[in-house]
């Protein structure tokens, strides 16, 4: 039981910097030497008592996502599903998040914090596109947000 009570410690440091998901922690346990089914006790038994969350963590990393670091709902899903959060838990995740911010709004922002005065070409304005797309913004809405934008100068969208 000493080794299983010096695994739970370890995981109970751990958890106490950061949120982590189920897959993290394992991972993080496993690169420390500790024996796999001292592991999955460990585990198990923090997951019993609410001290390890998938939910809980999927919502909070989806939340910093969008509202801080002003991604896009793809580039979101796919952070959480990187951090090991099953495809389900990230889609409620999201949903949740997305439910109390407005998508086209963190767009706007992620436009404004991109762009420093008006977009000149084409070149830039397709830069501009290429970038909140890999952001994780739909292609069309992106460019539905661009051209809403671009207002006047239409002749520098048409292509």
């Amino acid at each position: 039981m000493g080794r299983e009570s010096g695994c739970h410690d370890v995981a109970l440091r751990l958890l106490a910097g950061r949120d982590l998901s189920t897959s993290q922690l394992r991972e993080r346990l496993l690169r420390r030497g500790l024996p796999a089914d001292e592991i999955d006790r460990t585990l198990d038994r923090l997951t019993r008592g609410g001290l390890l969350d998938d939910a809980r963590t999927a919502v909070a990393h989806a939340r910093r996502a969008v509202q801080v670091r002003l991604r896009g709902r793809h580039r979101a899903r796919r952070e959480l599903e990187a951090l090991g959060i099953d495809p389900p838990v990230a889609e409620r995740a999201l949903a949740t998040v997305f439910d109390e911010v407005d998508e086209a709004a963190v767009l706007e922002r992620a436009i404004a914090r991109r762009v420093r005065g008006p977009v000149r070409t084409r070149a830039d304005l397709r830069r501009l596109h290429q970038a909140l797309v890999r952001q994780g913004f739909a292609r069309d809405e992106v460019a539905a947000a661009l051209l809403a934008r671009a207002g006047a100068d239409a002749a520098l969208v048409e292509e």
